[in-house]
């Protein structure tokens, strides 16, 4: 991690390199820039960081930013990374909407959203694997996660009835056994 916190400024610009870069996929870049290239968090804080935010409303890394920027600088930080993290993709997503529109029956621009369906399912597999790494050798942990991903992706229970029951049952697991 950082000796010294980032400024507000540093806030923004990292998370508008974050918005710019992850379009498409944020996560990943998040991640990335946070852990790898700012040293802002370590990855093991970075997970836990995350984890927090899967569980509150709305979008994850919106959650993310709000809870780094707060952390190093209050209210003024969560701002900054909020507004780096929003300010490129809202435009963004607006100019490519527009052009969009006018193309979208194109037969290449469907191949063209195909080929970029693909890339980023595997883009958020590898991140996933990042995300997840501060786990090893956390066999108790490691096993929640294989339940978790059964319980959603493949017993397809709701999310809204399956992630508090797992939070509360991995929470009580976790604390017990590895406290």
């Amino acid at each position: 991690m950082a000796d010294t916190p980032p400024s507000v400024a540093g806030i923004f610009t990292g998370f508008f390199m974050i918005g710019v870069r992850g379009f498409g996929g944020v996560l990943p870049w998040a991640r990335r820039t946070m852990v790898e290239e700012r040293q802002w968090l370590t990855a093991a804080e970075f997970t836990e960081v995350l984890g927090l935010c899967q569980f509150l409303p709305g979008g994850n890394i919106i959650n993310v930013s709000v809870a780094v920027g707060s952390r190093f600088r209050g209210g003024a930080g969560a701002i900054a990374a909020l507004t780096g993290l929003m300010l490129a993709p809202v435009a963004i997503v607006i100019g490519l909407g527009a052009i969009y529109d006018q193309f979208a029956e194109q037969p290449n621009v469907r191949r063209a959203f195909a080929g970029l369906a693909a890339a980023a399912s595997a883009f958020v597999l590898t991140a996933s694997l990042k995300i997840a790494a501060p786990l090893r050798g956390r066999w108790l942990a490691v096993a929640i996660t294989v339940v978790t991903f059964v319980a959603i992706a493949v017993v397809r229970l709701p999310l809204p009835l399956a992630m508090p029951v797992l939070a509360v049952a991995s929470i009580l697991l976790l604390w017990r056994f590895e406290a």
